[in-house]
């Protein structure tokens, strides 16, 4: 089943990393985590996510300094940040909105409250609707009618293949990890082996004749265009 979103949790406390990611996985979404404020911007640009939760308390950068550096970062402008915090002071908790987060979340946290907070914001994104057409440059990706057009001729793609291209272009730049590629594309009731995405892959390459999928060595790939 597509997850309903993907989100990042930056926490330098490991307890709170794993029941957050545990209670978010569970309730669908796909989860990347960071330990501290340098490791969270690093994740963040490479995996993109559509919301992310930050400490504000965290080594090297502050929860408050992630935030403000994404809001300056292109493509990160709409994204959606909650911050955890512990300290309960009116002023750090407006601090925090004024550098751009959205919302907060006070320590101790509870892990149906953070959920709760995140499936509201992603019912105000939208991202339950119906996939929508992505157009980038000369090739557009129709997933109603799984159709690829490519200065304006059409790519005949399979099914796979197509997935696996919307699936990639749907957040160009962002790496999408080979395990997840696997169960987002096949399922996790389906078992295939890493070259089955290599093989898509090289496919899909060849159909549109121009490489515009990018192989990141021992991690998995990425859209560029």
């Amino acid at each position: 089943m597509e997850p309903k979103g993907t989100v990042l949790i930056a926490d330098d406390e490991a307890d709170i990393v794993e029941i957050l990611s545990y209670n978010l996985q569970r309730e669908g979404y796909d989860v990347y985590t960071a330990k501290d404020g340098l490791d969270a911007l690093d994740k963040a640009k490479a995996f993109k996510p559509d919301l992310i939760v930050l400490d504000i308390m965290m080594p090297y950068k502050t929860g408050i300094e992630v935030c403000q550096t994404l809001r300056r970062t292109a493509g990160f402008e709409d994204t959606v940040i909650i911050m955890l915090t512990a300290l309960s002071d009116e002023g750090t908790q407006i601090q925090g909105l004024d550098g751009g987060a959205d919302d907060y979340v006070t320590k101790p946290v509870s892990p149906k409250v953070l959920v709760s907070r995140v499936n509201a914001f992603f019912r105000r994104m939208g991202k339950m609707d119906e996939p929508k057409i992505i157009r980038l440059g000369n090739i557009t990706i129709d997933p109603i009618q799984f159709l690829v057009t490519l200065n304006e001729e059409q790519i005949m793609l399979a099914k796979k293949e197509f997935e696996l291209l919307y699936l990639l272009a749907s957040k160009p730049g962002r790496v999408f990890l080979r395990n997840e590629i696997l169960s987002m594309v096949w399922g996790t009731d389906v078992i295939v082996g890493d070259r089955t995405i290599d093989v898509h892959i090289r496919k899909i390459r060849q159909k549109l004749g121009i490489d515009c999928i990018t192989t990141v060595k021992g991690v998995g790939y990425k859209f560029d265009w």
